[in-house]
């Protein structure tokens, strides 16, 4: 008998087909946890993203061996829980790093040189009205980059910046990552001394207990008052209300993000407000290319743990 498998986010046809020849597979597009709870009682896999892993959808289910995230992220997994019920957590790094560097390269353009405020007074018609205050913006290219989180994305980001656009790159990271020194020519620095450095400061970190609103008043404090804030990990490493009173005291000169302490953002977020602010509904690696090759990764790492193997894409704390 084929293992039994849940499915909650739309993927293509050739990846039906592949989890089709190993499983028997239902789709339930957009299930969200009371979904599941409801029908994950006979299933062996689960293959979703964003939805809440723990021990109460846990004990619902008895069967099951695997969780297959189609993210990089996994702060959906309550490791412990699963820790302690044997589950086998898998996500879906790597395919998705060139995706979300040309992102947040966008985010960085966008904000520096305030491409949707100009698009707006063109076509509203106002052209004639915009004076040299208005139109003067922020260079990219020989600005500083600093990076807090020097993973892959991290990494991707920084080749782009050095070699698209002569900028100087320093990366704050738990530990140094000698080998994108040499090959690279990225340096390390003390998150403080990065602050204080850099034009452009991009998040990169995964969210954990210590990252947790990593910046916050004091860091904005730190921050030159024409620096940019880019963030394209996860909402919650920035203090949210920290970063609308840095903006609205001129601390920092504008923000770029993709994602938000709340998601979808709420409607009367002073954010949506603000001009010198450009934000994306979290659509990092939104490209079909690679959704769908984000799609066949997690399927492979569902298969490969039915099928008694270690799959390629275990989350760290799980191994």
């Amino acid at each position: 008998m084929k293992p039994k498998v849940l499915i909650t986010k739309k993927i293509p046809d050739y990846v039906k087909e592949y989890i089709g020849n190993y499983c028997d597979y239902e789709i339930l597009e957009g299930a969200g946890y009371d979904d599941i709870i409801n029908i994950i009682h006979d299933k062996d896999g689960l293959m979703l993203s964003g939805i809440k892993i723990d021990k109460n959808l846990l004990e619902h289910a008895p069967n099951l061996k695997v969780v297959s995230n189609i993210a990089v992220g996994y702060n959906n997994f309550n490791i412990a829980d699963m820790k302690e019920k044997n589950i086998i957590g898998t996500h879906t790094p790597g395919v998705l790093n060139d995706t979300v560097a040309d992102l947040i390269f966008g985010l960085i353009l966008s904000t520096a040189r305030k491409l949707p405020e100009m698009d707006r007074y063109v076509k509203s018609g106002k052209w004639d009205e915009i004076d040299d205050e208005i139109v003067f913006s922020k260079d990219v290219h020989h600005a500083v980059l600093g990076i807090i989180g020097m993973g892959r994305i991290g990494e991707t980001v920084a080749k782009r910046a050095k070699y698209g656009f002569d900028m100087d790159v320093i990366y704050y990271n738990r530990s140094r990552k000698y080998d994108a020194e040499k090959n690279i020519g990225v340096k390390y620095a003390q998150l403080n001394d990065l602050l204080k450095q850099s034009d452009f400061v991009l998040i990169m970190t995964a969210l954990t207990d210590e990252t947790y609103h990593m910046i916050d008043e004091e860091q904005f404090d730190l921050m030159k008052s024409d620096a940019i804030l880019i963030n394209a990990s996860r909402g919650a490493t920035v203090n949210e209300k920290a970063l609308i009173k840095a903006l609205n005291e001129k601390k920092i000169l504008g923000a770029g993000l993709d994602v938000f302490e709340k998601e979808p953002i709420e409607k009367d977020n002073p954010l949506l407000k603000m001009s010198n602010v450009v934000l994306l509904p979290h659509v990092g690696s939104a490209t079909i290319k690679t959704r769908n090759d984000m799609a066949f990764l997690a399927a492979e790492n569902l298969i490969a743990a039915l099928k008694g193997e270690v799959p390629p894409n275990v989350v760290p704390e799980l191994k």
